[in-house]
């Protein structure tokens, strides 16, 4: 189990592992429509799906010196198999459902933004390292698939808001966890909030500002002597 919620019960440790387990599928399902659009084939539609579904999390626990969990649960290696195939099958109608696959990926940001917070806080380590865990978790699968596949990686795409809400996600769980409320509705409501918060993002285009590389001090002196003449 890749979550653990003191207390929550059998029925909630299930629960969560299927959310975890859903996360996985709709990141790997990201790298196998890379894979596509590449014109890659099967295997390599199935490693891209692997590296956007368990990299993150393969990550993290090496950094933390845990055994990874896609290790110790073998299922989550299957899940990113079974993605390959569904899209291998659907094929070119894959691309007909893009919004429901940007909407599944949102739900994987916002499920392994918490993942990530939870398991470092977890292990004593402190609120800092939570978040970069939290933010590593999430986006660190779609890094590693864009760079093997030679693609500009998408969370640095300044039109696409991704690390901002992987980041707000990770601050409202260790705020949660560390206020002893961590437990599934809790979960469910910071998960919610990072779904909302990126949606709303790709819908009314918000982004972080750009380097003012034209701009400078002196330029800006030099204009401001200029208007007061």
């Amino acid at each position: 189990m890749a979550v653990d919620i003191p207390g929550a019960g059998p029925l909630a440790d299930t629960f969560l592992l299927l959310l975890d387990l859903f996360g996985v599928l709709v990141f790997a399902v990201s790298g196998n429509l890379l894979a596509v659009r590449k014109d890659y084939d099967f295997t390599g539609s199935v490693l891209l799906g692997f590296l956007a579904g368990l990299g993150g999390g393969m990550v993290r626990d090496v950094l933390l010196g845990r055994v990874p969990a896609s290790l110790l649960n073998p299922i989550y290696l299957v899940v990113p198999v079974l993605a390959a195939l569904v899209v291998y099958l659907v094929g070119q109608h894959v691309e007909r459902v893009r919004a429901v696959i940007i909407a599944c990926d949102a739900v994987g940001l916002g499920l392994f933004c918490m993942t990530g917070t939870v398991i470092t806080l977890g292990v004593g380590l402190g609120i800092a390292p939570a978040l970069f865990m939290g933010v590593l978790t999430a986006a660190g699968g779609g890094i590693l698939r864009d760079v093997v596949a030679n693609e500009n990686p998408a969370v640095f795409n300044s039109s696409d808001l991704y690390l901002v809400p992987a980041l707000a996600g990770s601050a409202l769980t260790a705020v949660v966890f560390e206020a002893g409320v961590w437990n599934v509705w809790t979960a469910l409501a910071v998960g919610a909030f990072v779904v909302v918060f990126r949606l709303a993002a790709l819908r009314f285009r918000w982004r972080v500002p750009a380097p003012m590389r034209s701009w400078s001090w002196r330029g800006r002196l030099r204009r401001l002597r200029r208007r007061s003449r």
